[in-house]
């Protein structure tokens, strides 16, 4: 249970206007700093506003992970980190330290991979309509390209190669604006000039989080890639992409949220409208993939026909690696339904935790720190902006004892998406700097500096 709830004692009739908790689960790098008595506090005093952590060492032991499983499926796995996930250049690190592939959507990402010390060939550019720019460098350093459209091939045709080049697939019965049909595929099987452009194989991209979508078309992929052998194209790979669910918060949290959950649990009785991510996930990252490799013999289709599968996690690489922590500059008490509850204001803004930016909810509980013994309070948070809706949490989460000014709040689990998917400087406030720390063997002391990327502090 969370330290956020676990010493709340709940005073009558307030269940009809709080959220269910919903503690989230916490590695021992973060148990560590939470009982460490300073650090946290030196952090906010110097860095003078909200920051986010990161812990690049969970962010090498989740690639790890990811690689056990190709290693126990006896399949040749390529693992590219989703660079959009989050943009700190720790990460890149990371990745080069672990031997992780980078997948990358603009000049500037491909740029920021190589710096960290990602090899070339070891990027996978992906997004739609790349840039002369783009194509052309990402051929020089041996990247492999995912072309959505036939404009892009007849483009890489130009560039001084070869290029290595992936089909990116439309998904039978997909609107998605990415990706080609199978005639579109057919034809540029048939057309791509095997002298500039080298084909090795296809990639395409699910919504969801579901193993077996992706398996099946895998399973369907590998036809195609024997197919485009008989055409002289080498077609070594087949790319999955993304989707690889990450486990925020018990199955048991989720589904008593699930099941009550109701407008007044909220401010203003206002329910977010969009649906939310599914905070708890049954088969999360690397178990995912097990069952993908798993399903009607993917693994051994695979190695019998020569075809190593790639894929490209971003939130699941990142799963524990980070957190996020508001001061706190503002308390007011409220009624809903005759029932008080505060409202805090951060300081900083509700664009440092994108779920609300669509309409949706980051569900996973805030810690308030330093953890003591209260009376459980009902507690809404709002961003430091003049729009009436930035709000951080909506919801009005269950913690521990009233907050005050002295206090700070810890988002978790934020690394993936949360942390700059959707920040700015709007009111010109400051973008929260990373900081990212180091851990002794027990992780329970660290040292800390500031991520050297330049758009990252």
């Amino acid at each position: 249970m969370s330290a956020s709830t676990e010493t709340a004692v709940a005073p009558p009739g307030l269940s009809a206007i709080t959220a269910t908790p919903m503690p989230a689960h916490r590695p021992d790098w973060e148990r560590g700093l939470l009982g460490d008595p300073k650090l946290l506090r030196e952090i906010a005093e110097t860095i003078g506003g909200p920051f986010h952590l990161m812990y690049p060492e969970r962010i090498v032991a989740n690639i790890r992970a990811f690689g056990e499983v190709f290693t126990r499926a006896r399949v040749h796995g390529a693992i590219y980190y989703g660079k959009k996930a989050n943009k700190a250049e720790c990460v890149v690190r990371a990745c080069a330290e672990a031997g992780c592939g980078v997948d990358v959507a603009s000049f500037d990402e491909l740029q920021a991979a190589i710096a960290g010390g990602v090899r070339g060939a070891d990027l996978m550019v992906t997004g739609p309509a790349k840039s002369d720019r783009l194509l052309e460098q990402a051929t020089r350093d041996g990247a492999l390209i995912a072309v959505d459209d036939q404009d892009e091939l007849d483009r890489l045709s130009a560039v001084e190669g070869p290029s290595r080049v992936l089909l990116r697939v439309l998904p039978p019965g997909s609107s998605s604006r990415f990706g080609m049909t199978d005639e579109e595929l057919d034809r540029a099987l048939l057309l791509a000039d095997t002298d500039s452009i080298r084909l090795h194989g296809f990639s395409f991209h699910l919504s969801g989080y579901e193993a077996a979508p992706r398996a099946d078309l895998a399973h369907t992929l590998i036809r195609r890639c024997r197919e485009a052998r008989r055409l002289g194209h080498p077609m070594t790979t087949i790319s999955i992409g993304g989707g690889f669910g990450v486990d925020y918060v018990s199955a048991q949290a989720w589904e008593e949220f699930r099941k009550g959950v109701n407008p007044r649990w909220f401010h203003g009785d206002r329910a977010p409208r969009s649906a939310y991510y599914p905070y708890h996930c049954p088969l999360p990252g690397p178990s995912m993939l097990a069952a993908i490799l798993g399903r009607g013999d993917l693994a051994d289709r695979l190695r019998s026909a020569g075809i190593a599968l790639a894929i490209e996690p971003g939130r699941a690489l990142l799963d524990h690696a980070g957190i996020t922590v508001f001061g706190i500059q503002g308390i007011k008490t409220r009624l809903a339904h005759g029932v008080p509850y505060d409202i805090l204001t951060a300081n900083g803004t509700s664009l440092s935790l994108s779920e609300q930016w669509f309409d949706s909810e980051y569900l996973p509980d805030p810690v308030l720190w330093p953890q003591r013994p209260g009376n459980l309070t009902p507690t809404c948070v709002g961003g430091s902006s003049c729009l009436e809706d930035d709000m951080l949490s909506r919801r009005r989460i269950p913690l521990p004892r009233p907050a005050t000014t002295d206090d700070l709040l810890i988002y978790p689990n934020t690394a993936g998406y949360q942390m700059d998917s959707n920040e700015s400087s709007f009111h010109g406030l400051p973008i929260p700097p990373k900081v990212v720390l180091r851990s002794s063997p027990d992780e329970r002391q660290f040292n800390w500096r500031l991520d050297t990327a330049p758009d990252a502090i």
